[in-house]
């Protein structure tokens, strides 16, 4: 298993900050950088930076949004990035959910299994350097109606494949990763429960007549030192309120509906209740204990050693650390922490 960190989004005056994690993260041999992205900063503009600013680090987002840009642009900017960084990028893909696709966005949010494989086939197809020419429900290349004509990406890719990974959530999500994807991008993973989200994966697999062999399974995963794990998961406990309650309509929320697939379903749907009701701190308290240490690690290093060794266990290939503390000094010394604790569990590799 590899660590990975991720940078969440670049807000206002954290740059230095968060490029300063980055940096440090390749000198103790991370593997991968990755940014994301909502209606905010942007993620390639950071990872340009970090890229640039690094040598050895990967980078990749988590996510790029299917919404927010053309296929035939996706693949133009995996391109050039990937050659800017002599071949260190990674292309995470997702939907993002309906408020962020229609509201910000203005791109209905229907038919998003046949809009995603629609999607990655074109920028496979860019990537390939052959003419795109496309026909499916979702997208059409070039428009049947008017002067377009197929083209071909001008420039010669850095390498012949970039590495492509589907944020997936649901199950027929899930398995449309293990299908058309190199890797999957897991939030709120457990342990405890990954087996069931592998089965999956694992079934796209079979059906693209491959396995689970080579697939990067990268967890995003929450990181607190700390000698009381109580005291650590509280510090989290508004990021998980925002994802259950306030990720999505009352109607759709597909944070809440993992929670409620691992066993948190009524609380899960109280946090939900009190987070759209405008009581957040409420909400906050409301997220269960178990669910924040499940899907973070949380505590002294041992034990974040013994935890590094489940995920690994699990099946998780990349785990990517967000390490939370009140200062810059304070997830720096994490970013040690963590490197320390996988060499202690064994799960290195």
């Amino acid at each position: 298993m590899r660590l990975g960190l991720d940078l969440g989004y670049w807000r206002s005056s954290a740059d230095a900050r968060n490029l300063r994690l980055a940096i440090r993260a390749e000198e103790l041999g991370f593997d991968v950088a990755w940014a994301a992205e909502a209606y905010g900063s942007d993620a390639v503009t950071v990872l340009t930076w970090v890229a640039a600013r690094t040598t050895r680090l990967n980078v990749g987002s988590s996510v790029m949004q299917i919404p927010a840009r053309t296929p035939a642009m996706t693949a133009m900017t995996a391109a050039t990035l990937d050659a800017l960084s002599a071949g260190r990028f990674r292309l995470g893909l997702g939907l993002s959910g309906p408020q962020v696709s229609e509201g910000w966005h203005g791109v209905r949010y229907a038919r998003p299994l046949t809009r995603t494989r629609e999607y990655v086939d074109i920028v496979r197809l860019a990537l390939s350097r052959e003419k795109v020419r496309y026909e499916g429900r979702t997208h059409v290349l070039p428009l049947p109606d008017g002067p377009g004509k197929a083209l071909h990406l001008m420039v010669e890719p850095f390498r012949p494949r970039i590495p492509l990974y589907l944020a997936a959530l649901g199950e027929r999500n899930l398995e449309l990763a293990g299908e058309i994807a190199d890797g999957w991008l897991a939030f709120f993973l457990s342990p405890a429960h990954a087996g069931e989200a592998l089965s999956r994966i694992e079934a796209g697999r079979a059906r693209a007549g491959t396995t689970l062999a080579g697939f990067d399974v990268v967890s995003i995963t929450p990181l607190v030192v700390g000698d009381d794990v109580i005291e650590c998961g509280d510090r989290i406990r508004q990021r998980a309120a925002l994802y259950i309650g306030g990720m999505g309509s009352r109607e759709h929320n597909f944070y809440l509906d993992l929670a409620t697939r691992m066993g948190y379903g009524e609380q899960a749907r109280e946090v939900q209740r009190r987070y759209l009701g405008g009581d957040r701190e409420g909400a906050a308290r409301a997220v269960p204990h178990a669910f924040i240490d499940e899907t973070s690690l949380l505590g002294p290093p041992q034990r974040i050693a013994e935890r590094m060794a489940a995920f690994a266990a699990a099946g998780v290939t990349t785990l990517t650390v967000a390490p939370y503390a009140a200062t810059l000094d304070g997830r720096l010394l994490m970013l040690d922490q963590a490197a320390q604790a996988l060499a202690a569990s064994g799960a290195a590799g």
